[in-house]
């Protein structure tokens, strides 16, 4: 499927029995799938949307244009992209809305070299996924006194999800925490990245754990700039080793050489 348009306005919807899709585009600041609406249920307001199995995005970007509405209201929920398939790949391709950017639902999912934007919860769910050389740009929501977060891992038990994030940059406007906990046993991983001061000193937040975080796994892993001090970092958070990281910088947390169409160190 060739996207040739400069932008299209519509919402997609690729459901579980249409596998083997390949959409490519003319480049992620060329071609646009392009939806306002934001609505109570997450799914519901997205622009994009793929359960079906082994899919490849190329060259596009997701955007949801709904206007920001009042906090901690269902006209938050506005979604780019929900991706619930899995072996789902995306390749050069944009993510843009303000709150619940990327749902990454479930599933085993690589993004490589795309570009992720938003403020509060933004990249959340509970796949299990790697961002290769991804490019995340945090825009501060100025109607709440509380601090965004770039994640929102949902992992509620000993299950193999997780996101982790491999040689990205992390900038932004305003401050927010790498990831909040969603899930008890929220996984994240931050390696070889470049944090800029837009992260706040404390990293992480429990939120509705706290004094119960001993599932949790927050972790960094040889991250760099001046948002990657780990002098006050939230007590519970990880400075992996490098026997600990490997595990996460493997393509093989994805099982990728399985299914991934390329994969390139």
């Amino acid at each position: 499927m060739f996207q040739k348009k400069s932008s299209a306005r519509e919402k997609i919807h690729i459901p579980k029995n249409k596998p083997y899709i390949f959409m490519r585009g003319n480049g992620k600041g060329r071609t646009a799938i392009v939806w306002s609406q934001s609505s109570a249920n997450n799914k519901a307001s997205a622009t994009f949307t793929v359960e079906a199995p082994n899919f490849v995005a190329f060259g596009i970007s997701f955007k949801n244009e709904a206007p920001t509405g009042t906090a901690f209201t269902s006209q938050n929920q506005s979604v780019a992209a929900f991706v619930g398939a899995d072996m789902a790949a995306f390749y050069h391709c944009g993510f843009y809305s303000t709150h619940n950017t990327l749902f990454d639902y479930k599933g085993r999912h690589y993004y490589d070299n795309c570009y992720i934007q938003g403020s509060i919860d933004f990249i959340f769910g509970r796949g299990r996924s790697i961002f290769n050389s991804c490019e995340v740009f945090v825009i501060a929501d100025m109607r709440v006194d509380i601090l965004g977060s770039i994640t929102a891992h949902n992992r509620e038990s000993e299950d193999d999800s997780g996101f982790v994030f491999i040689k990205g940059k992390f900038y932004g406007i305003g401050n927010v925490y790498l990831g909040r906990a969603k899930g008890a046993y929220s996984r994240v991983v931050f390696a070889k990245s470049y944090l800029s001061k837009t992260i706040a000193p404390k990293g992480w937040t429990s939120w509705s754990y706290a004094g119960n975080t001993e599932n949790l796994f927050q972790a960094e892993y040889k991250c760099h700039g001046p948002g990657a001090d780990s002098e006050n970092r939230a007590p519970w958070s990880k400075q992996l080793t490098e026997e600990e990281a490997q595990t996460f910088m493997s393509i093989d947390f994805i099982d990728g050489k399985e299914w991934l169409p390329v994969w390139q160190n």
